[in-house]
């Protein structure tokens, strides 16, 4: 949906499967609960082309379904037009920041500005990290820092 006000936030990680979408679906039920997810538009995708057209890794799913957190993504990649399209890409970790930043610099009229979702978090945790490896306790610490870190950027942008 199009943003009428042009606020607008992409959330990245390495696949789209784990961090970012949880991102996305924790933002935007806040975003709705709030009231305002109409003035947003809100998406995640990947800096890699692993996971493509594959849906949410499914201990993601179980948390967020856990939490009541409704969650329907399809990964995607990372386009051109998402560096002149959205207000902010927010990302999970160093590395992907290191490739959205090379990425964007070889994009004429890059808009977005290019942070660390967890430069948003209370507890200073700047790093969300990658929970695929990991068991349903990372996934849950996933969700944490999430709703932590989308909390205090919905604050910081209403």
């Amino acid at each position: 949906m199009a943003s009428t006000s042009g606020k607008s936030v992409l959330f990245v990680c390495l696949g789209n499967i784990c961090r970012s979408p949880i991102a996305e679906a924790v933002f935007r039920k806040m975003a709705t609960e709030s009231g305002v997810v109409d003035k947003w538009r809100i998406d995640s995708a990947a800096t890699s082309t692993y996971e493509i057209g594959n849906p949410p890794d499914y201990r993601g799913a179980a948390c967020m379904k856990k939490h009541g957190v409704p969650m329907h993504h399809v990964a995607r990649q990372v386009t051109k037009e998402d560096f002149t399209t959205f207000e902010y890409i927010l990302c999970m970790d160093d590395s992907n920041k290191r490739d959205l930043d090379r990425k964007a610099s070889g994009i004429k009229n890059s808009k977005a500005k290019i942070e660390l979702l967890g430069s948003y978090d209370p507890e200073n945790q700047g790093v969300i990290q990658d929970p695929y490896y990991g068991s349903e306790k990372d996934f849950e610490t996933v969700y944490e820092q999430c709703v932590r870190c989308c909390r205090a950027f919905l604050e910081k942008n209403s």
